[in-house]
């Protein structure tokens, strides 16, 4: 199995749920991916740094820095930022704050120095209208950096590669959308016997 299947594999396992959910948009969903039961595995975390690593190559975004809106995005960028040093292109990390530190800086960006003009990558576990993407563009471009792109690792394929197109001209793509993984998750259990 290559990386994409290995991190499937792992999704399917530990994050996605059937159910009723309230998702954080405030819509109500069938399936919740709870993507953080995936991003702090510690046989994950290789998968996703090398993953979204490959993703950004791809688009040819050469960021010198990757950070996204906390809590989602904070394994994913430590991933990505370890995964690098292999890779002969090392990418920092760094946390975007919900809400300004109240004390000392009192900033939204932590774990960099500078950040005028730094070209740098979005990114976040499970995506739905693109809203905490957003929240993260709008503080990183206040701190002067420049966007290259946003990644999830799943989007849901509800609104936010449209939306971040149209608002902020952000190019926007993902590890996995949802559909594919309801597909696979239907094709294991049709290939699983029923027993009664």
């Amino acid at each position: 199995m290559n990386d994409r299947e290995k991190l499937k594999e792992i999704l399917l396992r530990r994050s996605v749920r059937k159910g009723e959910f309230k998702l954080v948009s405030g819509r109500t969903s069938s399936v919740y991916v709870d993507g953080k039961l995936t991003t702090l595995a510690a046989a994950a975390m290789p998968l996703i740094g090398r993953l979204f690593l490959e993703k950004m190559e791809q688009h040819g975004w050469h960021a010198q820095a990757i950070g996204g809106l906390s809590l989602g995005a904070d394994p994913i960028v430590t991933a990505v930022a370890r995964e690098s040093l292999e890779h002969g292109r090392v990418i920092d990390a760094f946390l975007v704050r919900k809400e300004a530190k109240k004390h000392g800086t009192q900033k939204f960006i932590e774990g960099l120095e500078q950040t005028e003009g730094l070209p740098v990558v979005i990114v976040d576990d499970v995506c739905t209208t693109g809203g905490s993407t957003a929240d993260a563009i709008i503080k990183a471009q206040e701190a002067g950096m420049r966007i290259l792109g946003a990644i999830c690792l799943v989007d849901r394929e509800t609104g936010a590669q449209q939306m971040l197109k149209e608002r902020f001209n952000c190019d926007f793509d993902w590890i996995f959308r949802l559909s594919e993984l309801l597909e696979q998750d239907s094709a294991d259990l049709a290939a699983t016997p029923q027993t009664r």
